[in-house]
């Protein structure tokens, strides 16, 4: 079972490295340790196994963030409009966006952060994503707000970027033009 002391945290050389693609077919190791990494998730968002374990609630996670250097993330809530979005996926690729930025009002976190880091991520309003899900299916996942946020949020870990990366330095709650915030705290 995958627990807080498994998360690297910032600073962590893994953190800033550009993830390698997964030869698919996934291994098995490849495949458990996807499947570990949605089970942390759905664990983080169980009051009683959470409080048990000490773990922070998340509802992404990265392979880089437990610092293996693979292609891999798995997501694990609910959008919006109560869509629930709970798989592990493999070379997922951002292959179109919109030009329509949006934001979290109360910012974003991360499991491998363990501090409060103020401002607007700008992010993309909608997102289309293709990958190989943890059955070994390939998807193509069209996605808009909160949802697109998320693995926004996860492919930048396979990319090496964190999200303080995308806040402006100078005015960090300075809104991105014409864009919409999406209400709900994120944690990944």
């Amino acid at each position: 079972m995958i627990t807080m002391k498994d998360i690297v945290r910032e600073g962590h050389p893994v953190l800033t490295q550009v993830a390698e693609e997964v030869v698919l077919p996934a291994t098995e190791q490849e495949k458990k340790i996807l499947s570990d990494m949605l089970e942390f998730l759905k664990n983080s968002q169980n009051e009683k196994i959470a409080e048990q374990y000490e773990l922070r609630p998340g509802v992404g996670l990265a392979a880089p963030q437990l610092g293996i250097s693979k292609r891999m993330m798995a997501v694990h809530f609910e959008d919006l409009k109560g869509k629930c979005y709970s798989d592990g996926y493999f070379n997922p690729k951002i292959i179109s966006h919109s030009v329509e930025q949006t934001y979290l009002s109360a910012g974003e976190g991360c499991l491998s952060v363990d501090r409060e880091v103020p401002g607007y991520v700008p992010r993309y309003a909608r997102i289309t994503v293709k990958a190989v899900n943890l059955a070994g299916e390939p998807v193509k996942l069209r996605l808009r707000g909160y949802a697109a946020v998320v693995f926004q949020h996860e492919i930048d870990h396979l990319n090496g970027v964190m999200f303080f990366d995308h806040i402006n330095k100078n005015e960090p709650f300075q809104a991105p033009a014409d864009a919409k915030p999406c209400d709900i705290e994120l944690t990944d």
